[in-house]
């Protein structure tokens, strides 16, 4: 395990760092999507992460759980890499029941929802627990019925994905990576899939994880949330990342003219 870096957050309290990336570039072919991203994430903080579609946000964002291999630089969670092993000054890749481990830690909630229709909502939550972690199925259980009453489905238990609405299904899908216990979360855009009328119940559910000081790293759209929420802005165009810092100090008055730009539009 490396050391973890550390980090102070305003009053002075040395803090792990939860995610660090430095140089990450990402290609596809002779397409450079990622192209030299810096990101520092302290543990218990919310990164919020705004752009305009193409500007590499989500690719970024799989960068950190390894769902996408980097070309470049270093990606680090909690101290370590995700998907490679250090021997030396080298990197090397980790077989793939290696990456499955670490990135268990590491809680991915997309868009779509992604749940398993086959399944009811309870065993959604449990079906990662008890493969992965191994957890037996009365505590797996016990957690994922706790979890459903955390984000207000607690009666939803014996339900089927495609008898749920947008919004609930995707407060499952938080529950279900809350369930593996994670180290930190990663959003997708979480509410880009859903009707504006849902979309308050979700970012609702985001918010007390927040409060909770849950690790977070969000790619929105939802500029009010990353002002009331995050701890740090990040705003990307073209692979880079253009301009970072304080969420409300950077909304009303943001440095760089692109990013002023691109807020005139979404505000």
């Amino acid at each position: 395990m490396t050391a973890p870096l550390t980090h102070h957050d305003r009053f002075g309290v040395a803090r792990s760092t939860m995610v660090h990336a430095a140089g990450i570039r990402k290609s596809y072919g002779n397409l450079e999507v990622l192209k030299g991203v810096d990101l520092t994430v302290p543990e218990g903080s919310v990164a919020c992460i705004i752009g305009p579609s193409g500007s590499g946000k989500s690719t970024f964002l799989r960068c950190i759980n390894h769902l996408e291999e980097i070309n470049g630089g270093l990606m680090m969670v909690d101290g370590d890499f995700v998907g490679y092993r250090l021997e030396g000054d080298k990197l090397y890749e980790l077989p793939p029941s290696a990456i499955c481990k670490r990135r268990a830690d590491i809680g991915m909630v997309f868009q779509q929802f992604n749940l398993f229709p086959h399944m009811t909502v309870l065993e959604n939550l449990i079906e990662a627990p008890v493969r992965v972690r191994r957890e037996p199925i009365a505590k797996a259980t016990e957690k994922a019925v706790a979890l459903l009453k955390r984000v207000g489905l607690a009666e939803k238990c014996n339900a089927y994905p495609k008898q749920l609405s947008g919004g609930q299904q995707q407060r499952v899908a938080i529950a279900r990576a809350l369930a593996m216990s994670p180290k930190v979360l990663l959003f997708d855009e979480p509410t880009s899939a859903l009707d504006p009328e849902l979309v308050g119940e979700v970012l609702e559910v985001m918010k007390d994880l927040a409060r909770d000081g849950i690790t977070m790293v969000v790619v929105t759209h939802e500029i009010g949330f990353a002002r009331e929420v995050a701890d740090q802005l990040i705003f990307m165009d073209g692979g880079v990342v253009v301009e970072a810092g304080d969420p409300r100090e950077m909304i009303a008055n943001p440095k760089s003219p692109r990013t002023r730009e691109f807020l005139a539009r979404v505000l």
